[in-house]
């Protein structure tokens, strides 16, 4: 069964950070629908100003963060010590679990784009063991389709096999389309799917979708995305819906708003980051 369009979000302005200015496209208004992508943030600027005050250290629980830094440069640092750059088609991936502190510098480039997307963790991982992996060029398969090239940022496509996160399964795509082009893509009825249009306007099952556009699929085990008259760049997200409770407050998500609640006493303590004894 083909899968059609069920819900479209376009993103809105926002200052995050230290004053970064960005496109808050999904949030605490979609957790539902989009399960488990709880977050999704598009950067796209040409000018600097717009986002080198970057993102001071801040702490993180019960979600991984990863970062699509598909043209520009992000510089990753944690308090587990990782310090790591990625830039022009690369990824960073963060497991907060327990909890950790963690900053993101930006630093002036020609063009800044690229997504972050915060993906929940399940409630049994909930206090894993905080992690860092950076996806560099040379560990993300370029496949080329009919009409372009399929970059596989994670999971897996037919044969070919990414970079696997720890907690859900997530396969996750660049495609970059020529145009006029037109791909099919399956994938198991059980999956939550949703497309996001990075660069240019897309068609799915006849209904326009215009460029910085989040698409929740509907249930089905393919769909067919049709570029338009210009070359796009969609970014193809598949996963697990947890259809568990959410309790979210800033940084934190957790299942209960006394997780929560826990999470800014142990902030204030100073016992929020753990120590290797604690697991």
């Amino acid at each position: 069964m083909k899968r059609t369009v069920k819900t479209t979000v376009k993103g809105f302005q926002t200052i995050d950070g230290a004053g970064v200015k960005l496109v808050r496209v999904l949030g605490n208004q979609t957790i539902k629908e989009f399960d488990p992508i709880l977050m999704l943030d598009s950067f796209d600027s040409v000018n600097p100003a717009d986002y080198t005050a970057g993102f001071p250290m801040h702490p993180h629980r019960g979600i991984e963060t990863i970062s699509y830094v598909s043209r520009g440069k992000m510089v990753h640092k944690d308090s587990l010590g990782n310090e790591e750059a990625v830039t022009d088609g690369e990824v960073q991936w963060m497991n907060s679990g327990s909890g950790i502190l963690h900053e993101e510098l930006v630093p002036a480039s020609e063009r800044l784009l690229g997504v972050q997307l915060w993906l929940n963790l399940p409630q049994k991982d909930k206090m894993s063991k905080p992690s860092y992996h950076g996806i560099k060029r040379a560990d993300i398969p370029e496949i080329p389709i009919e009409g372009g090239i399929l970059r596989l940022l994670a999971g897996s496509y037919k044969e070919h096999q990414g970079y696997v996160g720890e907690h859900l399964p997530l396969n996750y795509y660049d495609l970059q389309l020529e145009a006029g082009a037109e791909i099919t893509l399956t994938m198991g009825k059980d999956e939550s799917v949703m497309l996001f249009t990075l660069i240019g306007d897309i068609e799915v099952d006849g209904q326009h979708i215009e460029e910085k556009t989040a698409v929740k699929l509907t249930e089905g085990d393919s769909v067919t995305i049709k570029n338009g008259d210009k070359p796009s760049q969609v970014l193809y997200i598949a996963s697990k819906a947890l259809n568990e409770p959410v309790a979210w407050a800033g940084p934190i998500v957790m299942n209960t708003e006394d997780e929560v609640r826990q999470a800014f006493v142990d902030l204030r303590n100073n016992t929020f980051v753990k120590t290797e004894l604690d697991y």
